[in-house]
């Protein structure tokens, strides 16, 4: 054994490596565990099942004798009736709690397998990130933030398709039923219930396309990030009203970036212009919201700054809010770093570093 070798020398993605197989592992076993005690309990209901039709059936003699019998035998087939009864109702809710059990360890089973099969394509630093560490944590945290993120903006989405959309939608059918009631009676006024209608369906039209770019900018894979970002920028000012800036130096704008990480450089400026906005609508002053990316043959830098009243970031990092620990996970997943600097009343500026991995096609 060479003493010089430490886990502080060790791949930082060896080690989420494994800690990810250990966790397959033992759900796996853990599920395999489950079933076999459903097999048992399974048996032991079916015994139940058969008991219970023997005490049920000897009940009903019972009731055949009723008046003939001892009232000692009587009242020992009500409670051998009731005790079968009482552990049947007891072991079938034992089997439907554990095959709910054995469903949930299937699905954090299939997060987990897409997550083997990610790092197996290729999800991890190259040399040019220097090794730096990997500050996560474990490897099931970073899974429960990302689920959870994940949670919340499906439940974000959900709020504002129900607000926006739906609601529209079902406003349609009502003025569709006024634009034809006036068609016979008084068509201009129907007439104008139908331009009514269209311009709902524009609005709503424009609405829908908001959300799939939020949910995935087709144009991410097309043209790359940098053109992804700058038609945020343009579009986040436009239905906003903020103040946003954008500035890109460098001379590798126009690199190709693997899919995973053209898709974390653009959901992390995403993510950081809507919290500066949405934190500082209340400001007396119009927040002003500037976005730096900067590009060398390996590098990224992205700054995101703003003149808005600023926070503390060791209670941002520890609170519910997952925005800015998600992106410190992925930042430092992929050999990068991450700096906050920022108070109440200073405004923020986000800076964080990451190095440009091959693009493998």
């Amino acid at each position: 054994m060479n003493p010089q070798v430490g886990s502080s020398e060790e791949n930082p993605m060896e080690v989420f490596d494994r800690e990810i197989e250990a966790e397959y592992e033992k759900a796996l076993r853990t599920r395999k565990e489950i079933e076999m005690m459903i097999q048992q309990s399974q048996q032991d209901l079916n015994k139940l099942v058969r008991l219970n039709s023997e005490r049920s059936a000897q009940l009903q003699q019972v009731h055949a004798q009723f008046e003939t019998l001892p009232r000692v035998d009587i009242r020992s087939a009500y409670t051998n009736f009731m005790d079968a009864q009482q552990r049947l109702l007891v072991t079938r809710g034992q089997v439907e709690k554990l095959q709910n059990d054995v469903d949930a360890w299937g699905r954090y089973i299939q997060l987990l397998e897409k997550v083997r099969d990610q790092i197996a394509r290729g999800f991890r630093p190259t040399a040019a990130s220097g090794g730096s560490a990997f500050h996560g944590g474990s490897g099931s945290a970073t899974l429960e933030m990302v689920i959870n993120a994940q949670e919340n903006e499906r439940e974000a989405l959900s709020k504002r398709m129900h607000d926006g959309p739906a609601q529209t939608l079902s406003n349609f059918m009502i003025q569709t039923e006024i634009a034809s009631r006036f068609l016979d009676v008084d068509p201009l006024r129907a007439k104008e219930e139908m331009n009514n209608l269209k311009n709902a369906a524009m609005s709503t039209f424009r609405e829908v396309r908001t959300f799939i770019t939020d949910l995935r900018p087709m144009m991410l894979d097309d043209l790359g990030p940098i053109p992804t970002i700058q038609r945020f920028v343009d579009s986040f000012k436009e239905q906003s009203g903020s103040d946003v800036s954008l500035v890109i130096k460098g001379s590798q704008a126009n690199k190709r970036f693997p899919k995973f990480q053209a898709a974390m450089l653009f959901r992390a400026i995403q993510e950081l212009v809507g919290n500066a906005h949405k934190h500082n609508q209340d400001s007396a002053a119009k927040p002003q919201i500037a976005v730096s990316i900067g590009l060398d043959e390996h590098t990224a830098k992205v700054t995101v700054s703003d003149n808005g009243k600023g926070f503390d970031p060791d209670e941002a990092l520890k609170g519910k809010g997952l925005g800015l620990k998600l992106i410190r996970e992925r930042v430092e997943l992929i050999g990068g770093t991450m700096e906050l600097d920022t108070a109440p009343g200073k405004g923020a500026k986000i800076t964080f570093q990451v190095p440009i991995l091959e693009d493998e096609g």
